[in-house]
């Protein structure tokens, strides 16, 4: 199965799932949120979410394809982009961190650690723009039955995040960055070493007679 990550631009926000495109949670403040929805404009108010972090701060997201087919989504963006951010009980974000705000794998293609990959490219993106570490608010009890753009605190502790301001429901973790970014090349070199030290004999086998 082939992967390949891209950002999130203006031109592919259609290839998001209808959850990803139409849920303004983290994009909107509580009461403009709820007007959006009464009125269906979510998916208006995330397009022009997406173009203004893009024009004034940067990429804001990447979309992950599996053999070509869109499989899931993270965005990530300045705090004071995020309005929802500040009404969490373990606000505020940390003043050297980019928020990540929801990463979803649609549930075709769970279990092939498509959220880690998604959280790496968040990493190498955020590295080289010289961004220290991403924070982000997990979910203590997500629910199965409601899509959610809250991301289970599990997933998050599973893939590097750790607590920096713990709540029964909304934590508030943290992954420096450069633990996110080498993990990979890691285990690339302890292969590397490990394949180093095995040794594989040239020499002609040697036959007694029986």
């Amino acid at each position: 199965m082939s992967r390949r990550v891209v950002g999130v631009t203006l031109d592919n926000l259609e290839h998001l799932s209808k959850h990803s495109r139409t849920c303004v949670f983290w994009e909107l403040a509580p009461h403009l949120r709820e007007q959006a929805e009464e009125y269906g404009d979510t998916e208006f108010e995330k397009e022009a979410w997406v173009s203004s972090v893009l024009l004034e701060w940067g990429s804001c997201g990447r979309l992950i394809y599996c053999d070509g087919i869109p499989a899931g989504s993270v965005f990530y963006a300045p705090p004071a982009a995020v309005p929802r951010s500040a009404a969490f009980p373990t606000s505020p974000v940390s003043p050297d961190a980019v928020l990540m705000t929801s990463l979803e794998v649609l549930p075709e293609f769970r279990g092939g650690g498509l959220g880690r990959v998604l959280v790496q490219a968040v990493a190498k993106d955020l590295t080289r723009r010289g961004v220290k570490a991403v924070e982000a608010f997990g979910d203590m009890r997500p629910d199965e039955e409601e899509r959610s753009c809250v991301t289970p605190a599990e997933f998050l502790t599973s893939v590097g995040f750790k607590t920096v301001r713990p709540h029964p429901r909304w934590p508030r973790l943290r992954l420096e960055l450069r633990s996110a970014i080498t993990w990979k090349e890691d285990v690339e070199a302890a292969l590397e070493r490990l394949l180093n030290s095995v040794t594989v004999s040239t020499a002609e086998p040697s036959f007694r007679p029986v």
